[in-house]
């Protein structure tokens, strides 16, 4: 009762104050009609004109806030007319405002430290666009900032025909990049989903005529429509005093007024009734998707205990489900490359449950009768018990490990969680409710509860059968339905009970002795020697409490390789799916269920690196996870058979896009050919064997050389300790790092005067172009290193002013300055952008102006400070996390080098001056010396 004379309150209010007959009611908060109580550290609030508000005192990273502004209109509020202008209007928030003239608001914000892309940024969505802003520092003035510029975004935006211009390229520029084979495709498969519904038709990056030809006035009165208090939350996490915020916040958002009538609700419209249905979806690109859906109405019910039950018993249903596929893709011939289900509200339009194989375009049939199978023996036999424990085991151990780390939640997280559960209408509770939720939910909880909840899920309209293939299908839609009524006669049986395994790795010997413990209070880390060999370097942080963060370096990496080996380098990518010798990889994650644990591994430049994640009360399953990695590797022939019928299925869809071609070639061309840094072609895949993924790592895991990093919520002498029980009671290791690059030298490529061309099978209306110049590594001259990074920023600052703020030539230049730390003498800038064939020449034109004003004539105070600015605050942030330290601390044993690099980098940056910069740009930024590459399908 109480809480209904609340919202009547809040909606007279601002229909009285909040702009006459234009204010509309403000949605409430979803908490005002629901039994769960949010997040107690969060003040929610409403102002009179009818804005809502979100604050939360967060301190991690330290004295840094995050600012979102939503909006509750995207592109379901669009006309036949306007579609497409919701994503426009989120460009034009950059093009100047009552109180910011055009071009000003990116500059503005790079003068304080945020990066453009990184730092400040918008998205647009069915039901939301969302403004987003980092920021460095949480004082007073870059907060006022900050709100300075969400209140221009709110109700100031000029709106001028004049900086709509170019910005309609740079959409279609966007446009053009987010139109890849795959988007494609799950368009279409939208489109069958949700027939005549308005999800369906009003994508959010819009039509192609309607961002070319709509006018000025057809823009602003979207504005004026959706860009009004009623529908605005904004939302502010950070280390700042909450009360002193929403003074902030009253103070510049009170005299927001609607400027137009509030347009009426969307009606999405009804799910359509429908019996089975099948639907082949042929895309020239794509991948291979087989899925079977079930369309329910949306559920937009109030978030409740109630729910939230529901919602938890569907949950372990489909973590079963998940379960047993995941053992599939995993088997000895698996019928998939992947394969999930879900169960979702939809785009504010259904709800959607979906059971969805990847796969080899010639492999759809077996993916489609695996999913069928397996989402049909669901609901006839239900989930065993034992899997149903192991579900609740999984998803308590996920939601303890939040609870511990509640405290040093990421900001810039939390207010995107914010963000997302406005949009879902759900209550924000913390991870202790959420804990206690679910502990009352699965109290007594039984199968047969699940079961049931298995059966709702898949359940409702259809079910609709789609096939995405990048080739034609023989009988079409017809030999669809009837291979999916074939398989639906086919008998099921339960399924099997899997017999207990438990985890064979919990000694590998006598505890290793420490040879030499070092104290490292500049960093506050500690450096251990074993007696074995092995290296540690453990620094204790409280960035985020609960997080533990390992990085285990072997051996030397690709560079120890030769060109001769190195055509087996991909085949690293089956290294963890290959398990154990004596445990595979399902049977581990079952062993160790309820254990937060990782294992990752990758190739770099100078060493092979086994990675994990874990919390302190799991250390010691982390270690054994990784030292039996490195010990008894399994390399089962399932993983690279699995690992390559990927790659096969990807290389047509890289082809299909410039981009992809980028992605598939740009690191070899880079490397003037090196086949260390090759993507292998379709021969190279189809001729290896299995045995190659031995044969590739073998030597470096067994002999090679072991630098291990540990960094988090640890004490040193736990960290000792488990390594010293895990990789310091291996066989005796050598203590000298193994790189070798100089046997077989990287360099850059030959210099273009004629751009390099590579072809792919996409729009003729889009194209790659890229230009890049060679450096030395940054080792050589640390300052100057730095330096040149900085002039790579102002060069791609100015690319961006002139190519797409003053052009509209593109949507994203991208760049920068990258100087190995681990290959001597090798370096790179570059910059490279996506943009219509014609307009390219134009591109490399204004490169080479841009850089030879930047030689000879430098650059401006400014120009510095939009430049290093970001650089610093982005370094300032980094350091604030154990991300930042386990890179920068990774390896520094065996290459103290790296830890001068931590020692100089805030005073390098702080001291440079314009003449550094242009004396690094002169040395960097040299016409003779560029390379020059194009993508497109122009033949």
């Amino acid at each position: 009762m109480h809480s209904g004379l609340k919202l009547l309150f809040v909606t007279f209010v601002s229909c009285a104050i909040g702009g006459g007959a234009w204010a509309a009611a403000t949605p409430p908060w979803p908490q005002d009609g629901s039994d769960l109580r949010p997040d107690p550290s969060v003040i929610f609030g409403v102002l009179p004109n009818g804005m809502r508000y979100a604050l939360k005192h967060n301190s991690t990273p330290a004295g840094q806030a995050s600012l979102r502004l939503r909006i509750g209109s995207g592109s379901l509020e669009e006309s036949d007319a306007e579609q497409g202008l919701a994503h426009v209007l989120e460009h034009m928030s950059f093009k100047g405002s009552t109180h910011v003239p055009a071009g000003e608001m990116i500059k503005i914000l790079q003068r304080k430290g945020l990066a453009f892309g990184p730092d400040t940024n918008a998205e647009t969505e069915w039901s939301q666009t969302v403004y987003m802003l980092d920021l460095p520092r949480s004082d007073n003035d870059m907060l006022q900032t900050g709100l300075l510029l969400m209140r221009e975004t709110a109700g100031e935006l000029t709106l001028d025909d004049k900086a709509l211009t170019p910005e309609r390229g740079v959409v279609l520029s966007e446009e053009r990049l987010r139109d890849t084979p795959d988007y494609r495709a799950e368009k279409a498969a939208i489109e069958v989903m949700l027939p005549g519904q308005l999800a369906a038709q009003r994508f959010p990056i819009g039509k192609v005529d309607v961002i070319e030809h709509a006018p000025i006035a057809l823009v602003r009165a979207f504005y004026q429509a959706n860009y009004r208090p009623d529908r605005a939350t904004l939302i502010a996490v950070g280390d700042f005093d909450p009360k002193a915020m929403e003074a902030r916040i009253k103070a510049r958002f009170s005299d927001w007024r609607p400027s137009a009538p509030a347009p009426a609700e969307v009606d999405p419209g009804a799910v359509a009734a429908r019996g089975p249905t099948a639907k082949v979806i042929e895309v020239p690109g794509s991948s291979t998707r087989a899925s079977i859906t079930w369309m329910q109405p949306f559920d937009g019910s109030a978030d409740s205990a109630e729910k939230r039950r529901r919602e938890t018993l569907q949950a372990l249903a489909l973590a079963v489900l998940n379960r047993r596929l995941d053992v599939l893709a995993h088997s000895e011939h698996p019928p998939f490359l992947g394969a999930h289900a879900g169960y979702e509200n939809l785009l504010h339009s259904a709800k959607v449950a979906q059971v969805e194989a990847l796969s080899s375009p010639d492999a759809w049939r077996p993916a489609l009768a695996a999913i069928e199978l397996e989402e049909r023996r669901l609901t006839a036999f239900g989930v065993g018990d034992a899997e149903l424990a192991r579900e609740i085991v999984e998803m308590r151990a996920a939601l303890k490990n939040a609870v511990v780390g509640a405290e040093t939640r990421n900001t810039p997280t939390v207010a995107s969680d914010l963000v997302e559960s406005v949009d879902a209408r759900d209550v924000f509770t913390d991870p202790a409710a959420d804990l206690a939720i679910f502990e009352a939910d699965v109290k007594g909880l039984t199968t047969a509860e699940v079961d049931a909840a298995a059966r709702q899920i898949f359940k409702g309209q259809g079910p609709v059968v789609e096939l995405a293939t990048p080739t034609a299908v023989e009988g079409g839609d017809a030999a669809l339905a009837a291979e999916f009524a074939r398989l639906q006669s086919a008998p099921v049986d339960a399924e099997t009970a899997q017999a207990s395994v438990a985890w064979p790795y919990t000694s590998f010997g006598p505890p290793g002795a420490v040879l030499k413990r070092t104290e490292m209070p500049e960093f506050g880390a500690v450096a251990v020697r074993f007696a074995n060999g092995v290296g540690l370097i453990v620094k204790p942080t409280k960035f985020e409490q609960g997080q533990i963060l390992v990085t285990a370096r072997i051996g030397g990496g690709r560079l120890s390789l030769s060109r001769q080996d190195a055509g087996a380098i991909w085949t690293a990518g089956a290294f963890i799916g290959g398990g154990l010798s004596a445990i595979s990889y399902e049977d581990a994650q079952r062993a160790l269920a309820g254990k937060i644990y990782a294992a990752e591994f990758d190739v770099d430049d100078d060493a092979f690196v086994l990675k994990g994640a874990t919390q302190p009360r799991d250390l010691s399953t982390q270690m054994q996870v990784l030292a039996a990695y490195l010990a008894h590797p399994g390399y089962r022939a399932e993983a690279f058979q699995r690992l390559r019928a990927a790659y096969l299925a990807a290389l047509p869809r890289l082809e299909a896009t410039p981009d992809g071609v980028l992605s598939r070639d740009l690191d070899g061309l880079l490397h003037a050919g090196d086949p260390r840094w090759a993507f292998p072609g379709v021969d190279a895949l189809d001729a290896a064997q299995p045995g190659e993924v031995k044969a590739l790592l073998g030597p470096a895991l067994s002999k090679g050389s072991i630098e291990l990093t540990i960094v988090g919520d640890v004490a040193v002498d736990d960290a000792i300790a488990q390594v010293a029980a895990t990789f310091g009671a291996l066989a005796p290791r050598s203590a000298v790092w193994d790189t070798k690059p100089q046997d077989e030298p990287v360099s850059f490529p030959t210099p273009t005067t004629t751009p390099l061309t590579r072809a792919d099978t996409g729009r003729p209306d889009q194209a790659m172009a890229v230009v890049a110049w060679p450096t030395t590594d940054f080792f050589a001259d640390m300052k100057q290193s730095r330096a040149a990074m900085v002039a790579g920023e102002v060069l791609q600052n100015r690319i961006l002013e002139q190519v797409r703020i003053a052009e509209g030539a593109t949507y994203s230049p991208e760049g920068e300055v990258a100087l190995s730390e681990e290959i001597p003498d090798y370096g790179l800038a570059i910059s490279q952008v996506e943009m219509p064939p014609p307009k390219i020449p134009g591109f490399f034109a204004t490169v080479t102006k841009l850089t030879a004003d930047l030689r000879q004539n430098g650059l401006t105070d400014d120009e510095l400070a939009r430049a290093r600015n970001p650089r610093v605050a982005g370094i300032e942030k980094a350091r604030l996390t154990n991300d930042y330290w386990l890179e920068r601390l990774s390896g520094a044993m065996a290459d103290p080098r790296r830890l001068d690099l931590i020692r100089t980098t805030l005073p390098d940056y702080q001291s440079m001056t314009k003449a550094d910069v242009q004396a690094a740009a002169r040395v960097v930024f040299q016409d003779d010396k560029a390379w020059r590459l194009v993508v497109s399908s122009e033949k």
